[in-house]
């Protein structure tokens, strides 16, 4: 006897599958039925999917919201897809997308329509996330030309460095002993001290004991 079988996916633990769930269960699908991943769709090592793959059988109806749920890269879903009905011979049903609807019109025309349909939507999901990404970079760079500044803010000078440089540059310390008075690293010292400007160009710094520690 053939089953219907609902996929549910989204992308992190922390998104809601409830909107999803619903639609299942307005189409029918036992909650005994419904597969949930909470996993990334960038590949399909997912153990939900992969159960349901085990217990899919030929006849039986899979039911998925949307056709990124299968996966977010264009080759993959494809894949997938011709996995599933051409291997699995099971039907499918996309609640988004009523034309991508397996079960009816199995003849020849009513097959090369649903994968040619199959197949826009998947180029132009794939299409659309190479946009936001480039988007995403055009913003940045536009941020960073106006001045913008990503990442970790950079450390400040405690009080006092200028003080305990001057030592360093007289030899009154070592690196090291600046580097603990101030609180800071040995390698920040340094590279603090070959930045430094008070009054002389920073690469005139005297040949003394903690120079030698540049070494």
């Amino acid at each position: 006897m053939s089953e219907t079988y609902g996929y549910v996916r989204v992308s992190s633990r922390e998104q809601n599958v409830d909107r999803q769930l619903i639609a299942m269960r307005q189409f029918g699908v036992a909650d005994r039925c419904i597969c949930v991943d909470k996993v990334s769709g960038k590949d399909f090592d997912r153990p939900g999917y992969k159960r349901l793959l085990r217990k899919l059988k030929p006849d039986d109806t899979l039911v998925i919201k949307s056709i990124d749920r299968l996966g977010r890269n264009y080759d993959e879903i494809l894949e997938q897809w011709r996995l599933l009905t051409k291997e699995k011979k099971v039907a499918i049903v996309v609640l988004d997308m009523p034309l991508l609807d397996t079960r009816q019109g199995r003849d020849l025309t009513g097959t090369l329509i649903a994968d040619i349909v199959l197949q826009l939507l998947s180029y132009v999901a794939q299409t659309e996330r190479e946009f936001i990404h480039q988007r995403q970079a055009e913003g940045i760079a536009a941020a960073k030309a106006r001045g913008v500044r990503f990442g970790r803010q950079p450390m400040k000078r405690p009080d006092g460095f200028e003080t305990v440089w001057q030592q360093w540059k007289d030899g009154e310390l070592s690196a090291r002993s600046a580097a603990s008075e101030l609180g800071i690293t040995h390698q920040t010292f340094l590279k603090w001290s070959r930045e430094a400007n008070f009054g002389e160009k920073s690469t005139e710094l005297s040949p003394t004991v903690g120079n030698l520690e540049l070494h």
